[in-house]
């Protein structure tokens, strides 16, 4: 039973440390002088692209087809975030 929880809080201190690379280095962008996490300035990008598909959507009266409307604008912007990480912060 003692060799049972030997290996098994080495496993999960195994298992909690799986992300942890020594090798990688976190995404970081420079703006202004300021370097901001790059997942922070995708949110915001991917925000901005939203609300111009939704313009976009208003402009070619396919606005009032969208049902329901927050799940797909929150779809939307989680597909935009995506894509421009994928688009520039792919390693």
């Amino acid at each position: 039973m003692n060799t049972l929880r030997f290996y098994s809080i080495l496993l999960s201190g195994n298992l909690l440390l799986a992300g942890c690379r020594t090798d990688a280095h976190s995404p970081t962008v420079d703006v202004i002088g300021s370097y901001f996490p790059a997942w922070i300035v995708c949110i915001v990008i991917g925000l901005a692209l939203t609300l111009v598909a939704r313009q976009l959507f208003i402009g070619f009266k396919v606005d009032t087809h969208l049902r329901p409307a927050p799940l797909v604008y929150l779809c939307l912007t989680v597909f935009f975030t995506l894509a421009v990480w994928l688009l520039f912060f792919q390693n």
